[in-house]
């Protein structure tokens, strides 16, 4: 039995009340480790860390700050088949998803974060007589609390650009995937980051992470995760003038039209639809298509849906792993069932799937598509977050808009066509915060990164990352 613990001050702890929570493997449903229970006064304790390491940090020499960034994204690299393996554990996502995708981007994450600290420039405005500069200061001790489906990858997308800033971070991994943020205080210590810069506080949301949002010495929080919890941050840390970047859910619109690269556009649906066990919040799970080219479609993608292989997320050859956990599990098996109570068709899955031997207990779902539902329904309107995708024909451009924006979210959209003007106006109005031409997940770390209406508050990436962690300060000279 595996025992995780706190990250405090560059030490690990015990949580102070010895308090723990079970951590389970989907593939098997076994418990498999035990993690702090963490409440506020553990949140306290890495605050206090936090503050105590931010004057020496926030006024290190940039290179040397860049220096122990880069060893850290080094060391990730180093460890990539254990970290690899280790997420592959905790998350139930296959190793191959976390050797090529996750880990790696964690790493980039970190050098990206790196270098830009380097070249983050502020601005300056001469008129007679006077000279005007911005100072872009780090704000001091910061919140990052990170979501389960891509564990490192997000983890680090928060703490990278906030420490690259000059703040000191106090980040809350899930509770139901924390086993690689807990290797990762591991690299930062041999990385040479001075303790109590980065601090990782184990726990519930509602009493780790709430901890963080109320802590008063805590200045700004970047949460992702579920739209409901990001509104109760909101309500928390509004009224205490906190800075808050918030990613929430999402109900994705992938719009193919017929003039599409078919080939092209329908590999890359069977992979937007159902990567990571439809796990990200990117992709795309209601798909819109354009009626000369529905019924060519739906036979081909039901067909390669049907081919997707599930099985041991150990194995080089299984395609998509174990969902989550035993509540989620249960959840994405309800929206099947609701979707059959609203009138929807299963064309292929729509059932869990029974493992033997070692995975008797695991969490598996067959990739399930479901067509005839109409747009107000909830399967339609509902984050789902599991692999499942309904589709539609669509007739006209201005119906396939209205579908797209027909839902409460707003995080991406996904359009086929090799129509310039149709993608001019779509990219336009669509209400999301990226548009994929062509392609999907393709992203430039410079790029920001958000959505609007339900999917989220702020930007996260390139400069609007660094500019969120630090406070703007106007200095005008005078003659």
């Amino acid at each position: 039995m595996l025992t995780i613990q706190n990250y405090i001050g560059g030490e690990f702890l015990s949580p102070l009340k010895n308090a723990w929570l079970d951590n389970y493997n989907p593939a098997t449903g076994e418990v498999f480790a035990k993690i702090p229970d963490s409440g506020p006064e553990d949140v306290d304790a890495a605050v206090k860390a936090a503050a105590a390491a931010f004057p020496a940090w926030s006024r290190m020499p940039l290179e040397q700050r860049h220096d122990i960034l880069r060893a850290v994204s080094d060391g990730i690299l180093a460890n990539l088949d254990r970290l690899a393996e280790a997420e592959s554990l905790d998350s139930g996502k296959t190793v191959t998803t976390a050797r090529t995708v996750d880990i790696p981007r964690a790493a980039l994450n970190f050098k990206f974060f790196a270098t830009a600290l380097l070249h983050f420039a502020s601005e300056s405005h001469y008129m007679p007589g006077a000279l005007s500069y911005t100072l872009r200061q780090p704000l001091g001790v910061v919140g990052g609390i990170s979501p389960w489906n891509l564990p490192l990858y997000l983890f680090t997308w928060k703490v990278a650009p906030a420490l690259a800033a000059g703040n000191c971070v106090v980040g809350k991994p899930s509770e139901v995937t924390p086993l690689t943020a807990y290797l990762l205080g591991e690299i930062c210590r041999d990385a040479g980051m001075p303790a109590g810069v980065f601090n990782i506080v184990h726990g519930l949301g509602p009493r780790a992470g709430e901890a963080i949002v109320r802590h008063p010495q805590v200045k700004a929080v970047s949460f992702t995760g579920s739209t409901r919890a990001g509104a109760e941050i909101a309500r928390i840390a509004a009224p205490m003038f906190k800075k808050l970047s918030l990613e929430l859910g999402g109900k994705n619109p992938n719009l193919i039209f017929a003039d599409c690269d078919y080939d092209k556009m329908l590999e890359t649906t069977v992979r937007s639809s159902f990567n990571n066990q439809g796990q990200i919040c990117l992709c795309g799970s209601r798909i819109y298509v354009e009626r000369p080219i529905y019924e060519r479609f739906r036979r081909d993608f039901v067909a390669q849906v049907k081919a997707i292989r599930v099985g041991d997320p150990a194995d080089p050859g299984s395609r998509l792993g174990a969902v989550v956990s035993r509540m989620h599990f249960d959840k994405v098996l309800s929206y099947i069932d609701l979707a059959k109570e609203e009138g929807g068709a299963i064309l292929c899955g729509g059932h869990a799937i029974e493992m033997s031997g070692r995975l008797a207990g695991g969490w598996y779902i067959a990739p399930t598509v479901i067509e005839g539902l109409p747009l107000e329904c909830r399967t339609n309107q509902e984050e789902i977050f599991g692999p499942v995708v309904t589709i539609q024909p669509f007739d006209t451009d201005d119906e396939a808009l209205a579908l797209a924006n027909g839902a409460p979210y707003g995080l991406s959209s996904t359009v086929w066509t090799n129509n310039l003007s149709r993608t001019q106006r779509l990219a336009a109005e669509l209400q999301a915060g990226i548009v994929w031409v062509n392609c999907w997940l393709l992203r430039d770390l410079r790029t920001p990164f958000g959505g609007v209406k339900q999917s989220g508050v702020g930007r996260e990436g390139g400069w609007e990352a660094m500019r969120f962690f630090t406070e703007t300060k106007n200095v005008t000279l005078a003659e």
